[in-house]
């Protein structure tokens, strides 16, 4: 969570180098943001409650800046909070990424010293400690070095000295560098943030340090020794970044979906039969994320057991510890990610990896540090997706689970014809203004309400979760997935006249019982809507063409629709989502 970025050079104004950086990383969190350039007579700083705003970012010319979006850990949503802060003397100036998980101690510390603090923030003790190093180390660089040898937890700081120079430090939260023939340099959080402007890109590792000095750029590690800068050729330059006719990024996105299938079908057939070996070699097949990916991780599960015949786990990633003790040599880790920098999935990865498993994942992010620690590491390629709410980045997961578990079968030639029939009848779908019609008119009733349950069994059970999570996160609204068998053993006791449920249906053999919770229901005069495929015919129904074993990808097309225009329709920010960050960095 929250967004780092700097800039220097000659060809841009650095401030507006900057806050343009910031709009793009606001994903990352949108509580606050401030940028801090340097001009003749020290720092010129501005600091700002909401959204970057390029019109509140009225600084001098500059040609060295750093920004920083947040998203609140420590401290109230307030100005003073708002990064970056600077040392007492004005020396530097600072913007942090990430958690100090010992700052109490360290703040103690410092304030038994004498040290006073202004802000809420654990950012600050970071600055005050740097400055208190300092009072015995003038060396600008061993003082960051010994400062952030001090911190606990997953995080990276970018800092900004009096004489010009950038110094950086990354541990967990990630860090990017892109550069240009020209001289100009970026850092961020990112690599999609300073795309359109940089021809090579440098991921920076864990435990690295980074000074830049005009136009040079140095490497070391923190616990010391040199390292040589790795630039790549930047691979998304001009990515597409606007929502085009779409009213927002959430329903073109969502209209994306036929594409990113189609991406997933041309993912290399000898790769993914190299995966697939090691899905059937491996002793235990553990699929791993949270939120959204968790949702995913499970519904790849569940095509690994049930396409593929393997015993796959699905595992939270903030939930995972009690796993700890099974994990060895010979397990294989399955992890989809849309960002590739989730810490608490990252922690349960690097401890695998430490204890022999090998690593599998999906990701959308280039240059991300799950990818770079992964053995079988598979991109998206689904372009950006600027929504905080994740939609078309879960249907490529699950597209590409689908596959994966064909090929473990040995039918991936069937698992990618499948795939094909499934894009093309979504495109169609998606393009039927009766389709949006009909969902939209479900979104204005539920819209009112502050309930919601979803019921739904088999391979729709994860889809009924992502899409209880689409809901509250856009709408609102409390949505309850509930698995139909198990409704009569709990969650019938908040059935009543009125009460608003969706149950997901689909050809599989399953649909005696999810019929069986609908009547249960609307037995207690509960307001039912039918999503899917069916024979029967239901007072409210969105029905859907039926693609059989892709079924489950298509269902979840009319509810992130269903959560979208509900949002629309109690008016919420819908790209924006309150308190929500879309890359989870800390724990």
């Amino acid at each position: 969570m929250c967004g780092i970025f700097a800039y220097t050079g000659t060809k841009r104004d650095a401030s507006a180098a900057v806050t343009e950086g910031l709009k793009r990383l606001d994903y990352r969190g949108y509580d606050s943001w401030g940028i801090a350039a340097l001009v003749s007579d020290g720092f010129a700083t501005t600091r700002h409650v909401g959204v970057v705003d390029p019109a509140r970012a009225n600084l001098p010319h500059s040609t060295v800046a750093i920004g920083h979006t947040r998203w609140a850990t420590h401290g109230s949503v307030s100005e003073k909070n708002a990064h970056p802060h600077a040392a007492s003397d004005e020396s530097f100036t600072l913007a942090h990424n990430g958690i100090v998980e010992n700052y109490a101690e360290l703040k103690a510390q410092l304030q038994a010293k004498g040290y006073e603090f202004k802000t809420e923030t654990d950012t600050e003790v970071i600055v005050r400690l740097l400055e208190e190093i300092r009072r015995r180390e003038k060396n600008l660089m061993t003082a960051v070095r010994r400062t952030f040898a001090q911190l606990a937890g997953r995080n990276t700081i970018i800092l900004l000295a009096r004489d010009g120079t950038i110094i950086a430090a990354r541990n967990g939260s990630p860090l990017v560098i892109g550069r240009n023939t020209n001289g100009e340099i970026y850092l961020s959080s990112d690599v999609l943030s300073f795309a359109p402007h940089v021809k090579e890109v440098c991921v920076v590792d864990n435990g690295t340090l980074v000074e830049i000095v005009g136009t040079e750029i140095r490497l070391m590690k923190v616990g010391g020794g040199t390292l040589r800068p790795r630039f790549e050729k930047n691979a998304i330059v001009g990515s597409e970044v606007s929502k085009g006719a779409y009213e927002h990024f959430m329903l073109k996105e969502i209209h994306d979906s036929p594409a990113v299938i189609r991406q997933t079908m041309k993912v290399s057939t000898k790769d993914i039969q190299k995966l697939a070996s090691a899905v059937r070699a491996a002793r235990n097949v553990y699929c791993i994320g949270s939120g959204t990916a968790g949702a995913a991780a499970a519904q790849i599960a569940f095509y690994l057991r049930t396409i593929a015949r393997v015993p796959a786990v699905a595992l939270i990633g903030a939930e995972a510890s009690d796993y700890y003790g099974l994990f060895g040599r010979g397990d294989l880790f399955i992890a989809p990610s849309q960002s590739g920098e989730t810490a608490d999935v990252l922690e349960v990865l690097e401890y695998a990896k430490k204890k022999g498993a090998k690593i599998a994942s999906h990701v959308n992010m280039p240059g991300s540090y799950m990818t770079r620690i992964s053995d079988f590491p598979f991109m998206a390629q689904a372009g950006p997706e600027i929504c905080v709410m994740s939609t078309k980045i879960f249907v490529s997961q699950i597209a590409w689970g689908f596959r994966l578990a064909h090929a473990v079968a040995r039918k991936d030639a069937q698992g990618v014809r499948a795939l094909g029939k499934l894009a093309k009848v979504m495109s169609a779908l998606l393009a039927d203004a009766s389709f949006h019609t009909q969902i939209r008119d479900r979104a204005r009733a539920y819209a009112s309400g502050e309930h919601l349950f979803l019921l739904a069994k088999g391979q729709n059970v994860q889809i009924m979760r992502e899409a209880m999570v689409k809901i509250i996160e856009g709408a609102y609204v409390h949505a309850h997935g509930i698995p139909a068998g198990d409704l009569k053993h709990y969650a019938i006791t908040l059935m009543q006249p009125g009460t608003p449920v969706i149950a997901l249906l689909s050809h599989d053999g399953l649909e005696r019982d999810v019929e069986n919770a609908i009547h249960e229901v609307e037995a207690r005069g509960a307001m039912v809507t039918v999503v899917g495929s069916s024979d029967k015919e239901y007072a409210n129904m969105l029905a859907l063409p039926d693609t059989q074993a892709t079924s489950a990808i298509m269902n979840i097309i009319p509810l992130q629709l269903l959560a979208y225009y509900m949002a629309v329709a109690r008016g919420n920010n819908v790209d924006k989502p309150r308190n929500i960050a879309k890359s989870v960095t800390v724990k």
